[in-house]
């Protein structure tokens, strides 16, 4: 367990609660499986509205509104080629994942520290998504989100998402201990 993500968790728990594991998101740029549609799209849209911004610029009689009409899109276009992927990369560097023998907790926010916190007894929907390299996604309940993966890259629709460890290493450890925990807290006590 790193120390900076324990020290980051350690003020959420109680008293009796014991930190089982603890981690961060991969980090740096990642890519997703969304990427294979979302990057030829956004290189389109990009080079268009690049294209437009020029040509509009280059013609002397064009009225200012078409030259100022094609600048958010540019912007939309920038954010969509490089800047989704820094800002992801960014608010994974402000991510912390721990679980306890009571609960799963997930420390993030840009901003403001956010803490969620799932009570492991009452978690009925775990889904694990492992990749070949043995690094993955635990999501916890139904993901709702029409946008699948691609949702978490955007700002304010990580919200719509069901909470996740996202994207982890050696995933399926993490999964089975999260299982194990389970288990072992619906197992009646012996007297």
């Amino acid at each position: 367990m790193s120390v900076s993500t324990e020290q980051m968790l350690k003020p959420e728990l109680g008293r009796d609660e014991r930190l089982l594991w603890s981690g961060m998101p991969r980090q740096g740029v990642c890519f997703r499986a969304s990427d294979w549609l979302a990057v030829p799209f956004s290189l389109m849209w990009g080079g268009f509205a690049i294209f437009w911004e020029y040509s509009v610029s280059m013609t002397e009689k064009a009225p200012v509104i078409m030259k100022l009409w094609g600048i958010p899109f540019v912007l939309i276009g920038l954010y969509m080629i490089v800047g989704r992927f820094l800002g992801d990369a960014f608010m994974r560097s402000r991510t912390y994942y721990g679980v306890t023998d009571q609960r799963v907790i997930i420390i993030d926010g840009l901003f403001n520290r956010q803490v969620k916190s799932l009570p492991l007894l009452t978690l009925s929907d775990i889904s694990l998504s492992e990749r070949s390299n043995r690094s993955g996604t635990i999501t916890f309940g139904p993901n709702t989100s029409p946008y699948g993966s691609f949702g978490r890259t955007w700002p304010g629709m990580g919200r719509r998402m069901a909470p996740a460890f996202d994207p982890i290493d050696d995933v399926r450890r993490v999964y089975t201990l999260i299982r194990d925990e389970q288990q072992s807290g619906r197992r009646p006590i012996a007297a």
